[in-house]
């Protein structure tokens, strides 16, 4: 009879205790009374009636998924691999235990498919150089289909693309291609600025005859200070045309 006393003292003891339950700040727990939903309760010290209610632990931290490695092609037929980073967390602990079975694997997934789908709708070249307009894309897809299970997708960041190595070279010869020909246009255009200038000059000195004199002697003044043996004087046609009258030659005409 003892023996029996005392058993049933520690199965009291034992539900008593098992009633209690302490939740930290970060954690809910989803209670089920009778397998219905209940309440959500906690942070702190809670009461779970055992056999008649059931709890489901939560956290509310965000938490950070690796997405492996996907491949995929591209819209220019282009083969990469992409891995990224998915930071997401619980905002409704009810509609996470409740609507998916396993929220954690359910995001991953979803987080895959939605990573090649979006990807997969873009050239090379854009996947390359607009990583944060993917990401938001990646982000808000992810982010309204969650919303039913509770889920708040805070952030997507693709870590690394990798390319073959064949067209690690040949995007290489078309950055080279691109340089040259941006080079070309920035000197035909420093070319037809130059020659813009050259005709308002031209012009200017037209007008004022005296200042061509001016000009010839600053010339002769940089030449002479570079210790040439050479000096190249120009002339003005119409002088040329005044000896030859005055000695009575005529310029030969073609």
């Amino acid at each position: 009879m003892e023996v029996f006393s005392m058993a049933l003292i520690a199965i009291f003891l034992g539900l008593l205790f098992s009633t209690f339950r302490i939740l930290k700040e970060y954690e809910r727990g989803v209670i089920f009374m009778l397998g219905r939903y209940h309440k959500v309760k906690g942070p702190g010290l809670i009461m779970v009636i055992p056999i008649i209610q059931q709890m489901e632990k939560v956290s509310l931290r965000t938490a950070v998924w690796d997405i492996p490695s996907q491949d995929l092609i591209t819209r220019d037929n282009v083969s990469v691999k992409v891995n990224a980073v998915l930071y997401f967390r619980v905002t409704d602990p009810q509609k996470a235990i409740i609507n998916v079975e396993d929220f954690m694997e359910a995001t991953g997934q979803l987080a895959q498919t939605t990573l090649r789908s979006v990807l997969g709708q873009h050239e090379l070249d854009e996947l390359l150089s607009e990583r944060e307009r993917m990401n938001a894309d990646i982000q808000d897809i992810l982010d309204q289909q969650t919303d039913d299970w509770g889920i708040k997708v805070s952030n997507v960041e693709i870590k690394h693309v990798d390319i073959d190595e064949s067209m690690i070279r040949a995007i290489a010869q078309q950055a080279e291609a691109e340089r040259s020909r941006r080079a070309k246009v920035i000197h035909a255009a420093g070319e037809f600025e130059a020659s813009q200038k050259l005709v308002e000059a031209a012009r200017q000195l037209a007008s004022q005859p005296e200042s061509i004199q001016l000009r010839y002697l600053q010339t002769l003044t940089e030449i002479a200070g570079e210790q040439n043996s050479t000096i190249v004087f120009p002339l003005p046609m119409n002088l040329l045309e005044s000896l030859n009258r005055m000695t009575g030659n005529k310029p030969d005409k073609e």
